[in-house]
């Protein structure tokens, strides 16, 4: 059943309508919407990230540089880290710093920090300084772990902060208006402005766009004030990627176009959604997300067209197995429907059998077949980790965290998120969460709601 909720029926124009209907009040903001400005003009004030911590993460940088201690850019593993990575990492060899990317693998550490990276970048790398990437907001534990080792940390990320504060007073440049690359952006463009650094030399700060549109749109961020802007001119610079001989083409991009078919100065979001940001999440998801860093960051011809040919392997297999997860969990929900003789308000299955890597598209395509909250479990002997998955007007990141004592941790966003539990505790989580949807999902809620903008009288 869907419901149909005509917007906005008095507005007469059309055009009005359809602005009006998107948010859009003031001519400013109409304006920008139809003609997004030029991203160098864009200011962290005006995106929610606070001025003082900006200076902070640039001066402690900068310090760093002319030491030449060790920093290490340490990001999640999806597309969005992944170019956040590749922003960062290479700003930070364009000032001639000591610079080493590092993203965990998804399976043996997880999401985010963990002691065994943290000890991992130590000994290999000697850092002293380690630069978080669309995650970090919500580390308390590993930071002061981190801090124990001798390393000092910047975080950088876009998630919703938990309520209690989880980070210890360490620059963070955070904002949820950007996708965590967006974030990424923003400070690579504030260390480009470092004076004094010796042999510095800079792609210019647009010529990162291309990567920035590619996160914004594979990470589902609203395409409407900053992010629009970016988005577009982003799109512009990706479509030279094919036609540009000059030293700042991205050649594992262009390499990754070609093989997937898509024709010169063709790319925009469906592209970029469907086409390039599956493969390049596909790596996280499988294997291990180094190699999608490595394609975006490589100058060789040859290798580029050898890893887009790795990711394009790597997806198809990332296909096949969401496929037959998706025919298990629809069928494990079917039955536990059945045992209980009615409908579930919150989707909640769980299997050993379950990859990490694709339990949150297979939540995903569940919420998108049900319209239900789904959470699915890919369950572990000791701890089991989980992808969560919501319908407008339940928030499931804050959901969760009403059962904090029962996790390991947690993290997302009101309509995406993830968590680790103890196995033990599972049991309890559920009825915990189920509970809560119980009481806070209503038919209303339910209702898959189909919006329109206006009616046209025939």
């Amino acid at each position: 059943m869907r419901k149909w909720k005509i917007l906005h029926q008095k507005t007469k124009e059309i055009i009005k309508v359809l602005l009006k209907n998107r948010g859009l009040k003031t001519k400013k903001e109409i304006e920008e919407f139809l003609n997004p400005p030029n991203p160098s003009n864009l200011e962290p004030k005006t995106l929610n990230i606070k001025t003082s911590e900006l200076v902070k993460a640039v001066k402690r940088i900068k310090k760093a540089i002319k030491e030449n201690e060790s920093i290490v850019v340490y990001s999640d593993y999806d597309a969005d880290g992944v170019c956040g990575a590749a922003i960062l990492w290479e700003t930070l060899n364009e000032l001639g710093a000591k610079a080493m990317p590092y993203i965990p693998h998804r399976v043996e550490e997880g999401y985010g920090l963990s002691q065994k990276g943290i000890d991992f970048v130590k000994k290999e790398h000697g850092a002293s300084l380690i630069i978080t990437v669309d995650h970090g907001i919500s580390s308390l534990e590993k930071v002061a772990y981190a801090k124990k080792q001798g390393i000092e940390v910047i975080v950088t990320d876009h998630h919703v902060p938990p309520k209690v504060p989880k980070v210890p007073k360490v620059p963070t440049i955070h904002t949820v208006d950007l996708c965590g690359a967006g974030v990424g952006w923003i400070l690579a463009k504030e260390l480009q402005k470092i004076p004094g650094i010796k042999g510095a030399k800079f792609r210019e700060s647009e010529s990162y766009l291309d990567l920035v549109a590619i996160a914004t749109i594979a990470d589902m961020v609203p395409l409407t004030g900053a992010n629009r802007t970016l988005v577009k001119h982003g799109l512009e610079e990706l479509n030279k990627q094919s036609f540009s001989s000059n030293q700042t083409k991205r050649i594992g991009l262009e390499a990754l176009i070609k093989e997937t078919g898509i024709k010169k100065g063709g790319i925009g979001v469906y592209e970029v959604s469907h086409i390039l940001a599956p493969r390049l999440n596909a790596m996280g998801r499988m294997e291990h997300a180094m190699d999608s860093l490595r394609l975006l960051c490589t100058r060789n011809k040859e290798r580029a067209y050898e890893l887009a040919r790795h990711l394009d392997r790597t997806n198809r297999e990332r296909q096949r197995l969401m496929e037959e997860t998706s025919f298990h969990a629809e069928n494990l929900l079917i039955k536990h429907a059945a045992a209980c003789q009615r409908g579930t308000k919150l989707i909640f299955l769980s299997h050993a059998s379950y990859n990490q890597g694709i339990i949150g598209l297979v939540a995903g395509k569940l919420v998108e077949k049900f319209y239900r909250p789904a959470i699915i479990v890919s369950l572990g002997e000791e701890y089991s980790k989980a992808s969560a998955r919501s319908i407008n007007g339940f928030n499931i990141i804050e959901t969760i965290r009403k059962a904090q004592d029962l996790l390991v941790d947690a993290g997302g966003h009101p309509m995406a998120a993830g968590f680790t539990v103890e196995t033990k505790k599972l049991p309890e989580l559920e009825k915990r969460l189920m509970e809560i949807a119980e009481q806070e999902l209503d038919s209303e809620k339910l209702t898959r709601v189909l919006k329109i903008d206006c009616e046209i009288n025939l």
